[in-house]
């Protein structure tokens, strides 16, 4: 990352930070009239709320787009690598030299005054979004939704409410219904509102919240339905009956993931995109999203483990993606009675033992670590230390590499790593 003149300006920009984390979407409408109120100029937007699966399904609808031959924009966070990925442009993301003009352009209009960093790298890319010409937005929230910075467009043709879990606890609420209430408020009258499965809490919140604004509803197990043949995907709904394949995202919580990206698709159909249903397979077929269930095939630690070791990587970090991820060990435990290792890292904002413990069961030894350059980590012994309450054996290292080198070279195994996105990103720079 070192020398990208872009990363200097964003270290400035986190310096604007206010001094009390207030969230309100003051400062952000301040911000966009700035910048000459660029969420009013876009083209149709999908807005994407939840806990879980946002980005494997903006993912999905991104694929399935472009092959149906649209432009589209994409807005999504956190960065794994480099924040330029945060803003795709036309199916691309934004360069460099683009980067730097808009976050220049946008640290000059807000003349140092107070704000936060995603208020102002999420106004940056409305700004790029409306002076790019693109066919569609893909917005995904960045923290809950009815205070999110995201949203702030009046008329979005869909919204996508994915399964909601406890996450956030701090600025969302408490409880289920709390949470799923931030979350909801994404909800317009202009648009459907496609929601994939959630606990019976957070559909009764959405579905107040969906009555109150008169808003058309989409719903797993009411107005549409996917799931598993052992041959692929069938999704059934009113408008259609589709035999699909299963999607480039292994694990068994892509089904509904997918379910959600062609429920959305079918509701921009009726407004006028023209997809095919062969075009949704091929996009389904050809999708990628680093970091959810990514199988590496290259890099040190591959290089160090050897071709005794399949090596995942995973960012999820809740109890949520804890159960996805003991699904997927359950999947693997089937197949072969390979052990499975794990190096994990956490915040500490985190929940760490309610991640880890449908994992337990599976896990024949942990190391864990602390993430590198990451200020909110838990230490190795932390996070060692939830791990043994969930009575998984786990040592603390002082870094990857050690904890890689502990790891037992000589028969077939597998090993996830897992625990942040932040982390997982750390992994990826150098491993790809």
């Amino acid at each position: 990352m070192a020398g990208r003149e872009s990363d200097v300006i964003l270290s400035r920009l986190l310096s604007l930070h206010p001094k009390v984390i207030d969230l309100g979407l003051d400062r952000t409408y301040e911000m966009l009239e700035c910048l000459g109120n660029p969420q009013d100029k876009l083209p149709p937007v999908v807005h994407l709320a939840g806990t879980n699966g946002k980005g494997s399904t903006q993912a999905m609808l991104r694929a399935v787009l472009e092959v149906a031959g649209y432009k589209v924009h994409a807005y999504t966070s956190p960065h794994l690598v480099k924040f330029h990925e945060r803003i795709r442009l036309a199916g691309e993301l934004i360069s460099e030299d683009a980067l730097q003009d808009l976050l220049t352009y946008c640290e000059e209009a807000n003349e140092n005054k107070p704000i936060t960093f995603f208020e102002i790298t999420t106004a940056a890319a409305f700004k790029a979004f409306a002076d790019t010409p693109g066919d569609i937005v893909l917005l995904e929230t960045g923290l809950g939704g009815r205070l999110d910075s995201t949203n702030v467009v009046d008329n979005p043709a869909v919204t996508i409410l994915t399964p909601i879990s406890m996450d956030h606890t701090q600025f969302l609420g408490d409880t289920i219904s709390a949470i799923a209430g931030e979350k909801a408020a994404i909800q317009k009258p202009s648009a459907i509102s496609v929601v994939g499965p959630q606990p019976d809490a957070a559909m009764e919140k959405i579905e107040d919240v969906a009555r109150d604004k008169a808003v058309q509803m989409s719903r797993f197990g009411a107005e549409w339905s996917i799931t598993d043949t052992g041959e692929g995907l069938r999704f059934v709904s009113s408008a259609a009956t589709l035999d699909l394949p299963y999607s480039n995202l292994p694990g068994e919580h892509q089904v509904t993931n997918a379910g959600q990206a062609v429920a959305a698709i079918l509701a921009l159909r009726d407004q006028g995109f023209d997809i095919s249903d062969d075009q949704i397979r091929e996009g389904l077929v050809n999708v990628e999203w680093p970091a959810r269930l990514q199988r590496l095939k290259s890099g040190p630690i591959l290089d160090e483990l050897g071709s005794n070791f399949d090596v995942w990587l995973d960012g999820g970090h809740n109890a949520a993606a804890g159960i996805t991820l003991a699904k997927q060990a359950e999947t693997w435990k089937a197949e072969d009675d390979r052990p499975l290792h794990i190096v994990f890292g956490m915040l500490n904002t985190k929940a760490a033992g309610d991640f880890l413990r449908p994992l337990a069961p599976y896990i024949t030894k942990a190391h864990a670590i602390r993430i590198p350059g990451e200020e909110n980590s838990l230490t190795a012994e932390e996070a060692s230390a939830f791990a043994k309450e969930q009575g998984i054996d786990c040592l603390a290292k002082e870094t990857v590499e050690a904890a890689i080198s502990d790891l037992p070279k000589g028969n077939e195994a597998r090993l996830l790593i897992c625990g942040s996105l932040y982390f997982a990103g750390i992994i990826l720079a150098d491993n790809s």
